[in-house]
């Protein structure tokens, strides 16, 4: 495998420029400025520069530092996992769900528990989509049923249950402590304690979610930013025709 060596790219390919923000718990002085900066080299940026500080109130400073990153990577040598699938547009996705449910596909999507950013969900489930992508409630073949923000895990199984859900979505953003994680393992807990595991489709998504980390969680997907409607709804009818097959 041919190898490609990255490094980033600033003012000249290949310079290695970088920036860098962060937040200090101490008031704005000459002192944490300089501390920043000293920070930053030992993060293995060369030559930091402060770029911007800013006195954020309360004992706390924000700082970008703009300087030299001395590494690369080969691009060749990774291996990223992720889900396995034909993206297709919504025409291709409805003609699979008739001729292979013959009926509607039940899709719920959610925020759960204290997670009131509904963006994610929103832009998948909801009608109108997100730049131009045309959401899972256009679909003909879908019924797509949003129920928004801060819902409790028992009662999105319980709802899913009533619905004969196929698929659940869940959009969470990382939350501090991770409790996203716990949120995210006790869904799927809750949903093998209910027999219901291996007879839904699980999906999370969210900024900072990744395709490995979700199926660590026990899903079956996770998608992160730059998702769109027909990517979910062609994973997820792909997964319905794997199982029927299996």
């Amino acid at each position: 495998m041919t190898e490609q060596w990255v490094k980033p790219y600033g003012d000249t390919l290949g310079d290695g420029r970088v920036q860098l923000s962060f937040t200090l718990p101490v008031a704005l002085d000459e002192t944490t400025k300089e501390g920043a900066k000293r920070l930053a080299a030992m993060m293995g940026i060369d030559e930091p520069a402060l770029a911007h500080a800013e006195d954020m109130g309360r004992g706390f400073s924000f700082f970008i530092v703009y300087g030299l990153c001395r590494h690369r990577v080969d691009l060749a040598s990774l291996h990223v996992v992720k889900p396995e699938y034909e993206v297709l547009d919504k025409e291709a996705i409805n003609r699979l769900i008739a001729d292979k449910l013959g009926r509607r596909m039940v899709v719920l999507g959610a925020c759960i528990e204290t997670d009131a950013h509904t963006v994610g969900i929103d832009a998948i489930m909801n009608m109108k989509g997100y730049n131009g992508h045309k959401g899972l409630e256009s679909y003909h073949g879908m019924r797509a049923i949003n129920l928004g923000a801060q819902v409790d895990s028992e009662d999105l199984v319980a709802r899913a249950i009533e619905e004969q859900a196929d698929v659940i979505l869940v959009s969470q953003v990382v939350t501090q402590k991770n409790i996203h994680l716990d949120n995210l393992t006790r869904l799927s807990d809750l949903l093998e304690a209910e027999g219901l595991r291996d007879k839904i489709i699980l999906v999370v998504g969210g900024p900072r979610i990744s395709h490995e980390l979700a199926k660590e969680l026990g899903y079956d997907a996770g998608f992160g930013t730059k998702t769109y409607a027909e990517d979910v709804a062609s994973f997820v009818i792909h997964e319905w025709i794997k199982r029927g097959a299996a």
